[in-house]
């Protein structure tokens, strides 16, 4: 930000600074974070891109990746030298044509001096040509790139891209995916959108993939492993490509059970959500260890384990829940993860509600009565939880019984016009929990700024006053356990697995 600072004997010379050139204006270096105070490295300042091609070979033996990264961009300021956040070895880094010096700084910093300096406004096109092994590569002292007896796999919340492609990695800058992947014959690469095409010469295949909607870094992914591949088509008519680790064991069978109904939960949760954004569905799972989820766009990545005790549909509604909230409304900052969190559990009440076992009324009160008030549960708050309760239980049963008590302060009708008037009015954008308090308030024509500071901003259990307002203030023992609460409860261990000391990362 230029500031301009006028006192009346400094008149002169501020006329005199006027009538200098803008071309003889200092460029100055883009900051080495976009702003997010969770995560004061990620992301970078500068530019925005528009566009991704990756185009990459991968040899699942050794997990060596070779690439050349295509970045579409245009700066937003006048630029020295930026940063892209990227952790592999740089071959080579060329700005519009032109080879730009490099270094690296920091935990994941790539910092690119371009030849001749970049106006604000302009069009950049910068070419990364990079190679390494991701598995070796830690930042913050973790990896988010997890090795598979066959191959590799790239995802994890909130940051993975940078094991595998340079980026402004933050969901502020969302952009479109053209990733091309050569892989030896016999090995399946899966990414997000729509297969474009296959094709093999001397013993490697090449898949190319397209997502052709904005699409925040932390959701791209990349697969590579052995697969069994299905396909199908939506009622709606959107193609569906699920993939299968042909080494999933004894959970393969539940895998398949949860995942196949895809494209049967999506056109269900259309008529709470509105239209389905994107023009590619599906689901995958890979040989790994972990034990989380992520609603990786329009392909959610979903870990063997969560399919030990059988078939779990409601862990796919989550995930495809996310598609609407969280991927074509991303947050603005990682504080704003209630949006996504709270409303796709919220998807599994409903489904509970679907299924007749338990309505979100039911599940609400069991919430509220199962957490006494010195339960540390109500300590974390839902609306800004900070960087280590970002994934916190709280936030995600709390996050929706904060959603039901909305319900029941607006009415259904209001309700589920919001569920589906969001996801269009920040369509491929970013928003905040202020906005949606704010959306929120225009279409139920209430203010709700103490029920959302009651349930979303205290760090303590709200009392029998707002929760008798909020219709969840049944006794504990009045509240018997909805049918589907372990169903739903079984999803919880996607977001209690090892932190990132463990080599695992966040989770999901």
């Amino acid at each position: 930000m230029h500031r301009r600072i006028i006192v009346p004997g400094a008149l002169a010379a501020a006329v005199l600074l006027l009538a200098i050139p803008a071309s003889a204006a200092p460029h100055s270096p883009g900051a080495p974070g976009i702003g997010d105070p969770y995560y004061p490295a990620y992301g970078n300042g500068g530019y925005d891109v528009s566009h991704y091609d990756l185009r990459l070979k991968y040899q699942p033996e050794t997990d060596e990746l070779e690439g050349t990264a295509t970045l579409v961009a245009r700066t937003t300021q006048d630029l020295s030298r930026f940063n892209l956040d990227f952790l592999l070895d740089v071959d080579e880094v060329r700005v519009n044509g032109a080879k730009a010096s490099f270094t690296t700084s920091g935990e994941h910093e790539l910092e690119v001096t371009p030849k001749t300096p970049l106006a604000k406004g302009t069009a950049v096109t910068v070419v990364v040509r990079y190679h390494g092994v991701p598995s070796s590569k830690r930042a913050y002292g973790f990896t988010s790139w997890h090795r598979t007896p066959d191959g590799g796999v790239a995802a994890n919340e909130p940051e993975a891209a940078a094991w595998w492609f340079p980026s402004n990695d933050h969901p502020l800058d969302k952009a479109t995916y053209d990733v091309s992947v050569l892989v030896p014959d016999g090995t399946q690469a899966i990414s997000n959108g729509t297969l474009q095409s296959t094709s093999s010469r001397l013993g490697w295949t090449r898949w190319n993939w397209r997502s052709n909607k904005p699409q925040a870094t932390y959701l791209a992914t990349l697969a590579v492993g052995k697969f069994d591949l299905t396909t199908g088509t939506t009622d709606s008519g959107i193609p569906v490509v699920n993939a299968y680790s042909k080494d999933l064991g004894d959970h393969a069978g539940a895998a398949r059970a949860s995942i196949e109904r895809s494209g049967e939960i999506v056109d269900w949760l259309s008529g709470y959500f509105g239209p389905y954004p994107y023009n590619a569905l599906g689901g995958y799972v890979p040989n790994t260890n972990t034990g989380y989820a992520l609603e990786t766009q329009t392909r959610p990545f979903y870990s063997p384990r969560q399919f030990a005790n059988g078939s779990n549909v409601s862990l796919v509604v989550h995930e495809l829940a996310h598609q609407w909230y969280g991927d074509v409304v991303s947050l603005k900052g990682w504080k704003d993860i209630w949006i996504n969190e709270g409303f796709a559990r919220y998807a599994q009440w409903l489904w509970s509600e679907h299924e007749g076992e338990g309505t979100a009324q039911e599940l609400a009160d069991y919430v509220y009565a199962s957490h006494p008030a010195d339960d540390p549960f109500w300590t974390v708050r839902p609306g800004d939880p900070g960087p280590d309760d970002q994934f916190d239980i709280a936030v995600y049963d709390r996050g929706a019984l904060a959603v039901q008590a909305l319900r029941n302060a607006i009415g259904d009708e209001a309700f589920f016009t919001i569920l589906k008037g969001w996801p269009q009015k920040y369509a491929h954008g970013n928003a905040s929990v202020a906005d949606f308090r704010r959306y929120a308030e225009e279409v139920s024509g209430k203010p709700l700024a103490a029920l959302f500071d009651t349930w979303l901003f205290q760090p303590s259990k709200p009392g029998v006053p707002a929760a008798r307002a909020a219709a969840v203030a049944k006794a504990a023992e009045a509240v018997p356990r909805p049918k589907s609460w372990k169903r739903i409860a079984a999803t919880n261990g996607v977001h209690e697995h090892g932190g990132r000391a463990e080599g695992a990362g966040h989770r999901h």
